[in-house]
């Protein structure tokens, strides 16, 4: 994985045309209740992020698959997902 890209937190690494982020939340039900927050976010943009869920664990991936890359919605929603993992005490 390379650096964090510019225009995002520290969170966030790009690897190829897509910006990665793994958070842990403190268990498996605030876990998912950052997905549905996450899910809430990506409809009302009409972009939607690839997740893994593993127990409390979340991997993220974002890119623009019909643009072919990283895009400004990219980095929209991911500072909204960091917006949201902090609301939920998540790192």
């Amino acid at each position: 994985m390379s650096e964090p890209t510019e225009r995002q937190s520290p969170h966030w690494h790009r690897d190829g045309e897509t910006i990665r982020r793994t958070v842990t939340a403190p268990d498996f039900r605030t876990a998912i209740a950052i997905v549905d927050d996450i899910a809430e976010q990506a409809e009302a943009m009409n972009h939607h992020p690839d997740i893994d869920i593993r127990w409390r664990t979340l991997h993220l991936a974002l890119t623009t698959h019909d643009a072919g890359g990283l895009t400004d919605l990219d980095h929209t929603l991911a500072a909204r997902i960091d917006e949201i993992v902090t609301a939920r005490g998540a790192s």
